[in-house]
């Protein structure tokens, strides 16, 4: 599976998707005249009720902070001692693992490990980070002692302006690639799709257009590059005529779509491709990590893990909308420690997104794209040295400009003495950050119960924090989060 920090391809064609039951996966597409329609490297697919892949990159020490690893442990990143103290990583801004363990517990199933990216658990919270007044970043590092003798957690926090009103944002050029094979005849699948494309329809501007292919045993293009402005019930009609057939070739959809998106390419628009499907092919090339290299090879994007709809709602009419603009190409975050303060550190998660350190500030190796109105959050289990005290880490964050491709940096500092005293007594978003890397870090332990991560509570214990903070902060997400950790304490 091809990993982020590789070198991209030229002129490939960026894509965003999605599913329900599914997962929506995608590519970033080219949207200025004159660039390239979409520099690219997809990192994976998720997949509805199938496992996503599991994380291939390389393990290091790390379970238990002293260079040891438990057998049979996951680790989610190495240990990091003197002399490196260097972390770099292209950013990611996927949420699908969350909502897929999510489901999974409600069905009372515990997910299996190699589906929980600590990662997307982080990334799936609000947060309230300073906003830039432009494209770009705004770079936040704060945190707070675990409880563990020496061990805090430090989070990076980026954030991208705000999103534009719909009004302000260039036309958008969407190819929708959709599943329909037999498994997305299951209630809240293919229903849940049409429905929800229906209701995006409705909310795209005229200077908009959209395209769709389906895919089964073959793939089809049933719509080619149709503007909106007069043709809303062609597009309703074509969307509606969709039915579940045969057996799933992912890769043949994807090919499909690619190629009816370049038919369609539009100058000065921003270029989509979106794949709806629940990622269970069958047929031609369904090998998972040879399906991912696929479109790692096509574009950068991210996946969002659809059940309900209450995500449709979110993910068609809110978070795609937004995707469909690119405020940062190529973005990647390089953390350095300070070796007077800092004995070990361990990244939570982002383990598929590892940047050599040398590549940080190589613009032809592959980064993250992201839109406005995007937060990013890392978090890093991180060991002081006895009595230090002073400047603790920087962090910078580098992106290319979306239109112009040159290349910017922001970055922003914590010292010891900005650690607060406790993590469950920090600001609500770090306490909720803390609180999802525990969760996801337990499920990724063989029992499912126990984190690796310094100062982590039982399950029982870390549910009724989270209930504490759902109250603190009057956050239904954050009372999501804390049912969901009652439900995977009570399985065995």
């Amino acid at each position: 599976m091809k990993r982020y920090g590789a070198r991209r391809p030229a002129g490939a064609l960026v894509a965003l998707a999605a599913a329900s039951g599914l997962l929506l996966s995608g590519c970033s597409g080219g949207s200025d005249s004159g660039s390239r329609a979409g520099d690219a490297s997809y990192d994976r697919l998720g997949g509805g009720p199938a496992p996503l892949p599991a994380p291939d990159a390389p393990r290091g020490p790390g379970g238990q902070y002293d260079g040891e690893r438990r057998e049979g442990e996951q680790d989610s990143g190495d240990v990091s001692p003197a002399p490196d103290h260097l972390s770099t990583f292209a950013l990611d801004v996927d949420t699908a693992s969350y909502g897929y363990a999510r489901r999974t517990l409600a069905e009372g199933r515990l997910p299996d490990p190699s589906t929980v990216r600590p990662e997307e658990f982080v990334n799936s919270f609000r947060q309230d980070y300073d906003r830039p007044g432009g494209d770009g970043f705004t770079v936040t590092v704060d945190g707070a002692r675990t409880g563990e003798k020496g061990w805090s957690l430090v989070r990076v926090g980026l954030a991208t302006r705000a999103a534009e009103p719909s009004g302000r944002r260039p036309p958008a050029a969407l190819t929708f690639v959709i599943d329909v094979s037999g498994s997305m005849a299951e209630p809240g699948r293919l229903d849940l799709a049409k429905e929800s494309l229906g209701t995006m329809t409705d909310r795209l501007r005229d200077d908009d257009s959209v395209a769709l292919v389906t895919f089964s045993d073959e793939a089809e293009a049933v719509l080619p590059m149709t503007g909106l402005g007069g043709n809303r019930g062609e597009i309703h009609d074509a969307i509606d005529s969709l039915e579940p057939t045969d057996s799933t070739n992912l890769g043949a959809g994807v090919e499909t779509g690619y190629e009816t998106a370049v038919e369609g390419l539009r100058e000065g628009a921003t270029n989509r491709v979106v794949l709806v499907s629940d990622a269970l092919a069958n047929t031609g090339e369904t090998e998972a990590d040879a399906l991912m290299e696929k479109l790692a090879d096509r574009g950068d994007g991210h996946t969002v893990y659809v059940s309900d709809e209450q995500d449709a709602r979110k993910v068609f009419c809110e978070q795609l909308p937004r995707a469909i603009e690119l405020t940062a190409r190529d973005a990647k975050a390089q953390v350095a420690f300070d070796p007077g303060t800092v004995a070990a550190f361990r990244l939570v998660g982002y383990d598929n997104r590892r940047v050599a350190d040398e590549d940080f500030r190589d613009d032809g190796v592959d980064g993250g794209e992201v839109g406005p109105g995007h937060t990013v959050t890392a978090l890093y289990a991180v060991r002081t040295r006895p009595g230090a005290e002073g400047h603790l880490a920087t962090a910078t964050v580098r992106w290319l400009d979306p239109g112009s491709r040159t290349p910017h940096e922001e970055t922003g500092d914590v010292e010891t003495g900005g650690l607060a005293g406790s993590v469950w007594r920090a600001s609500g978003g770090l306490a909720v950050s803390a609180t999802a890397a525990y969760f996801a870090d337990a499920l990724r332990s063989p029992d499912h119960r126990h984190s690796a991560l310094p100062g982590a509570p039982g399950l029982g214990e870390l549910a009724e924090r989270a209930g504490s903070l759902a109250d603190r902060t009057e956050d239904d997400d954050v009372r999501e989060l804390a049912e969901a950790i009652r439900r995977a304490d009570r399985l065995e």
